[in-house]
C-alpha cells in the first residue's frame, strides 16, 4: 500500500496512546484524520485540538462522509478494540483496507532507517530516550513513543523523516511487522500469556522478531538474555557496560565502556538501575549509528523522562509522592529498587492497581512477592481492560497472597482517605489502569487543596 495515496485516515481507538501518535503523525503530515474512541481524555482532547474530528460514540452514522469513501480512506484499528465493534465491523465489511497499527508502523517504516525498541519492560523510556538522543543530535528523525515525553509533552518526536524510531510491541505479535536496522531486547520476562500461552512460545516469538532485522542490521542485547548480538549491561563484561556509576545531586554519574573505548562522565537524571539500563542501551544505540559523545551526553543529561515512569508529583523534605505505569511484578521489583536507592530510611506506601484478570491469575505470587516488599500496601480492584472476569480472580484473592500484615483493600471512593492516614512518608501509585486518572485527586488531597 501506497501511504501517498491515502488522503483520509480513520482510527478505531484513537485515543490509545500509541494510536494517537500515528494519529498526530498523519495530521502533521496533511492527511485528514478523524477517530472514534470509548472514552474522553486528555489525549483525545489534544487531538481535537489539532482539528482531528473525534467521537466517543460506537455508532457508524457518527463518521464523517469523508471517511466512508473506500478509494481514498484507510481504517486503522488496536487490537484492544473487540471484534464485534460496531464500526469495525462496518469497515471490515464493506471493503475499506483495515490495518492494524502495527501494521501501518511497518508501512511506514519501510522507507526510513529504522531503530526499533523491543521487550517486556523497558520499551517506552527507552524509545523516548533513543528519539531524543537523536532529535537533540539533529538527526532528521520521526519517534513513536509509548508514553507522553515531559521533554516534548508529546507521544510523537517529529524532526524529519530519513529515520524512524518505534516501540517494538511484543503484544499480539505486533512487532514481527517491523523490519529494523537496529533492534534492541530489553527484557523477555513471561507477560501476555494470555497471547503467547507460555513463556517459551513468547521467546520464541522474539526469537522471530530478531530475524526481522534488515541484512547487516544490529542486534543489541541485555546482557545475560538467551541472545546472540552486541550485548549491554550494568557493570559487568557486556560489550557497552555502564561503568564507575556514582549518585550525584540524585542523578545517576558513570562512564560507558564500550568495544573500543571508553566514554567518560554522563549524567543520567532518572533514578533506578532499570532506567540506567534502558539509558546505556539507547546511548549504545546512538554511538553504533555514528553520533558524537559530546553531543550525546548533553542530550543525555537534559532527559527528564516519560509521564507516569517514576514521575514525582510531590517532592518535598516531608513528603514524597511518586506515580508510576508498573504493571508486572518486574515492574514493581524495579520500582522498589529505585525508591529504596533514593530513600533508604523512609517508609514506603503502595497503593496498586492491577492490571487484566489473566496477568493477576498467572502472576499472583510473583505480585504478592514484589507488593509485600514494600511497607504499607492499598489494593485496588483489577482493571479489566479488554477481559471479561474470571472467577475467583478478585484483588481480595490476590490480597491473601500478600505476605505483609500492614495491608488493605480499598475502593476509588476510600483510597483518598486510607492516603492520608498513612504516616508512610514515600506514597507510591503503580498500575496500567485507570488509577492515573486518580493522581491528580490524591496530589490535591495530600496538599490539602480538595
Amino acid at each position: 500500500m501506497n501511504l501517498n495515496n491515502i488522503h483520509n485516515i480513520y482510527f478505531v481507538g484513537i485515543g490509545g496512546i500509541g494510536m494517537s501518535a500515528l494519529a498526530r503523525y498523519f495530521n502533521a503530515n496533511n492527511k485528514h484524520v478523524a477517530g472514534y474512541d470509548k472514552t474522553q481524555t486528555k489525549i483525545t482532547d489534544s487531538l481535537e485540538s489539532l482539528g482531528v474530528s473525534v467521537h466517543f460514540e460506537d455508532d457508524v452514522k457518527l463518521i464523517e462522509n469523508q471517511y466512508l469513501d473506500t478509494d481514498t480512506t484507510l481504517v486503522v484499528y488496536t487490537p484492544a478494540v473487540p471484534s464485534s465493534h460496531t464500526e469495525l465491523t462496518y469497515f471490515n465489511n464493506n471493503g475499506f483496507a483495515v490495518l492494524k497499527r502495527s501494521e501501518i508502523l511497518g508501512l511506514i517504516t519501510e522507507n526510513t532507517f529504522c531503530l526499533a525498541v523491543a521487550g517486556t519492560h523497558g520499551k517506552t523510556t527507552t524509545t523516548s530516550i533513543l528519539g531524543h538522543l537523536l532529535n537533540q543530535c539533529d538527526v532528521e528523525l520521526t519517534a513513536f513513543l509509548g508514553g507522553i515525553s515531559e521533554n516534548y509533552n508529546s507521544n510523537l518526536i517529529l524532526n524529519g523523516s530519513k529515520v524512524s524510531v518505534v516501540e517494538a510491541d511484543e503484544f499480539d505479535r505486533s512487532f514481527l511487522t517491523l523490519s529494523p536496522d537496529m533492534a534492541c531486547i530489553t527484557s523477555m520476562d513471561a507477560d501476555h500469556l494470555d497471547i503467547y500461552g507460555d513463556a517459551s512460545e513468547l521467546i520464541k516469538t522474539f526469537e522471530d522478531f530478531t530475524k526481522k532485522l534488515k541484512p547487516n542490521g544490529k542486534l543489541f542485547i541485555k546482557n545475560g538474555l538467551p541472545l546472540k548480538g552486541i550485548t549491554y549491561g550494568i557493570e559487568d563484561d557486556a560489550d557497552y557496560s555502564a561503568q564507575n556509576i556514582t549518585i550525584q545531586n540524585g542523578a545517576y554519574v558513570f562512564d560507558v565502556k564500550t568495544p573500543k573505548t571508553v566514554l567518560k562522565n554522563f549524567q543520567f537524571n532518572l533514578p533506578g538501575r532499570h532506567n540506567l539500563s534502558n539509558a546505556l542501551v539507547a546511548l549504545a544505540m546512538s554511538v553504533e549509528y555514528g553520533l558524537p559523545r559530546p553531543q550525546l551526553a548533553k542530550a543525555l543529561a537534559s532527559y527528564n523522562g516519560v509521564k507516569r515512569r517514576f514521575t514525582y508529583q510531590i517532592k518535598t523534605n516531608d513528603l514524597v509522592f511518586i506515580d508510576d505505569y508498573a504493571h508486572h511484578p518486574e515492574e514493581i521489583n524495579a520500582v522498589h529498587q529505585a525508591v529504596r536507592e533514593m530513600y533508604p530510611e523512609d517508609k514506603v506506601l503502595v497503593v496498586f492497581q492491577p492490571h487484566l484478570f489473566s496477568r493477576t491469575q498467572d502472576f499472583a505470587q510473583d505480585f504478592a512477592n514484589s507488593l509485600s516488599k514494600f511497607d504499607e500496601i492499598l489494593l485496588l480492584d483489577i482493571y479489566p481492560a479488554r477481559e471479561l472476569p474470571i472467577e475467583g480472580i478478585t484483588s481480595e484473592w490476590l490480597l491473601g497472597h500478600i505476605d505483609n500484615k500492614n495491608k488493605t483493600l480499598v475502593t476509588k471512593k476510600n483510597m483518598v482517605q486510607h492516603i492520608k492516614n498513612s504516616h508512610s512518608k514515600i506514597i507510591l501509585t503503580l498500575g496500567a489502569g485507570d488509577i492515573g486518572a486518580e493522581v491528580l485527586t490524591i496530589k490535591k488531597a495530600l496538599l490539602n487543596e480538595d
